[in-house]
């Protein structure tokens, strides 16, 4: 009589979930949905919502365009919520892509990013305490301003997983090496702006917009030619 080993349906999606044991084309798919998933929802949380609705300098108004459209300004906080998670997934995609060029690495990489998205989260947490305090213009401000402050302070972090990743692209040999020194002057455009917030007086944060081309052109070929990698 033989016994056979049966492995609970617990254990089985556990190994599913780790990514490192995601095929390259796993995660570069996983890792492009994400990243093309976050796009519309930045704009519209970043762009629409908060540069939209926000007077710099100008407490009273702020207070006053946010109590007219409460929930314009929560659906904002909820999309870059959603950001911050989808930024969890592609640090996952991320891992399982480059596991095989450096495991150690391709594990900082996704950390860093990690780490990015907790402190961004801590940073938007700021503008729901925004919305709870506008009958207080200036403490609204103050939570505003807060937010972006620790957000500029995160980017240092996705700066530093974004050369992280141009450092994989490049030993991997299957990623176009023009775009991995993209995605390296992206990484550090963010470092820069978070440089020089951090130690120049009245610095305007300016180089990240020059960095999103290696950004858009990563979520094209993850999508179109990273997800057709061979298994290992």
């Amino acid at each position: 009589m033989t016994t056979q080993l049966i492995t609970p349906p617990t254990a089985t999606r556990s190994l599913t979930l780790n990514p490192l044991r995601w095929s390259r084309g796993t995660g570069a798919l996983v890792a492009g949905i994400a990243l093309a998933l976050m796009v519309p929802l930045a704009v519209f949380g970043n762009f629409v919502v908060i540069t939209g609705m926000v007077t710099a300098g100008d407490a009273e108004k702020t207070a006053r365009t946010i109590a007219e459209s409460p929930a314009l300004w929560l659906a904002g906080v909820v999309s870059m919520f959603l950001v911050v998670l989808l930024d969890f997934f592609a640090a996952a995609g991320m891992i399982a892509l480059f596991r095989d060029v450096h495991r150690a690495l391709s594990v900082l990489a996704g950390t860093a990013r990690i780490l990015y998205g907790v402190v961004f989260a801590v940073a938007i947490a700021q503008l729901a305490v925004a919305l709870t305090s506008i009958d207080d213009p200036r403490s609204a401000l103050g939570s505003i301003e807060a937010f972006h402050s620790i957000w500029m302070l995160s980017l240092g972090l996705f700066g530093i997983s974004l050369l992280l990743v141009a450092y994989l692209a490049i030993r991997s040999g299957f990623v176009p090496k023009v775009l991995a020194i993209l995605v390296g002057i992206a990484g550090l455009t963010y470092l820069a702006d978070t440089i020089g917030v951090t130690f120049v007086d009245g610095f305007v944060p300016v180089f990240a917009s020059f960095g999103f081309v290696g950004e858009v052109v990563l979520i094209f070929w993850l999508l179109v030619k990273g997800r057709r990698l061979p298994p290992r």
